[in-house]
């Protein structure tokens, strides 16, 4: 299974660029390497110095290349979709609905693009990935925890409710006449088996530094700091580990603590290699702080959220769950059973930590 690296930062500040280098790196440590890129444009081929096509050609030793072409990525997602309703459905609908017919609603690339990094994740070792590097990339990286809060929560909500009671004698009959699985209305588990166990492998990769992690691009431009700092805290919110820094032909020496800091020099024509050798171990982003740690037995839980302040953090517990407000970015905490259902007795924001105590 592939560790996936990602690197986010304000545009212009040189993350193509610092892929592709990572991307060799990776390459000449005998790595089976995927650089992909959501970039469609010329760019990214002019960069690479490479013409990269819809489906992965190899480049260079252990390294291919790939450009995710979302029409294309619709088309394949579209054939998906019609197999599973064809597995489930006893006589499906979607058959003579085309992909080719399809257009691309907001939102739906990030889905796609996600659910393409799924399918090469047992072929390489390594996928290395262009992304946007902005909150956009972070709403698509967290989005297998969001899906799965909502199918959690509705399904219950829908179960408790006085229609979920009502229509229950009626699911058994109605599910047998039109579905190839029992459905019960205490069992959407069976029809949805295939996409629940995606997220939960979505957010278990997600939640794993050794199987991914982002690194934080600026250069010394004020605005570029700032957006670096903004991104690393909204990135924890979506739980993933920032391992480091690298900084782009320039000095930073403060504001990311305790976050390591590379400076990278400039690439000199076609010569990758000075700026290959600046590169830091990816793989050490398991020793950066983690996202959250919780603690049954003290019954605490820990959110490290550098760059916000007590005031742009807000808690709250409507349901069995908390929610937590960070900037823009929106998390709810599933907590373990030990802890779930429990009240917030105490919250404290200390030294970039949300620590959350419960009765």
């Amino acid at each position: 299974m592939a560790f996936i690296l990602t690197f986010l930062g304000k545009g212009g500040v040189g993350k193509t660029t610092l892929a592709i280098a990572a991307a060799k790196q990776f390459a000449t440590q005998n790595k089976r390497v995927l650089l992909a890129t959501q970039d469609n444009s010329p760019a990214f081929g002019i960069t690479l110095g490479q013409v990269v096509g819809h489906t992965p050609q190899n480049i260079a030793a252990n390294l291919d290349t790939v450009q995710f072409h979302s029409a294309t990525l619709l088309e394949k997602g579209w054939e998906e979709v019609k197999q599973l309703e064809a597995q489930y459905v006893r006589t499906p609908f979607f058959k003579n609905v085309y992909g080719q017919e399809l257009g691309l609603l907001p939102g739906m690339e990030s889905a796609l693009v996600m659910n393409e990094i799924r399918r090469y994740d047992k072929q390489y070792d390594v996928i290395v990935f262009d992304s946007l590097g902005n909150q956009e990339t972070l709403r698509m990286i967290g989005m297998p925890e969001v899906i799965s809060w909502y199918v959690r929560r509705f399904r219950q909500v829908f179960v408790d409710s006085d229609l979920g009671k009502t229509v229950a004698p009626f699911l058994p009959p109605i599910g047998a006449a039109v579905l190839n699985v029992n459905w019960t209305a205490d069992n959407f588990a069976q029809p949805t088996q295939e996409i629940n166990t995606l997220l939960n492998q979505g957010k278990q990769i997600l939640a794993d530094p050794n199987r991914s992690a982002a690194y934080l691009v600026t250069t010394d431009d004020p605005a570029a700091i700032a957006t670096a700092q903004y991104l690393w805290g909204s990135a924890q919110q979506v739980g993933l580990t920032v391992g480091g820094v690298l900084s782009n032909q320039a000095n930073i020496s403060d504001g990311f603590a305790p976050l390591s800091i590379s400076t990278i020099p400039r690439k000199s024509g076609d010569d990758w290699e000075a700026m290959i050798n600046a590169l830091p171990d990816f793989t050490q982003a398991t020793t950066a702080p983690k996202p959250i740690v919780i603690d049954t037995s003290n019954r605490q839980v820990s959110l490290f959220l550098p760059s916000f302040n007590k005031q742009q953090v807000k808690l709250t517990q409507y349901g069995p769950e908390v929610t937590i407000e960070a900037g823009d970015q929106r998390r709810n905490i599933f907590l373990p059973p030990e802890l779930n259902g429990r009240p917030v007795s105490g919250a404290k924001f200390q030294d970039s930590h949300l620590i959350i105590s419960f009765q």
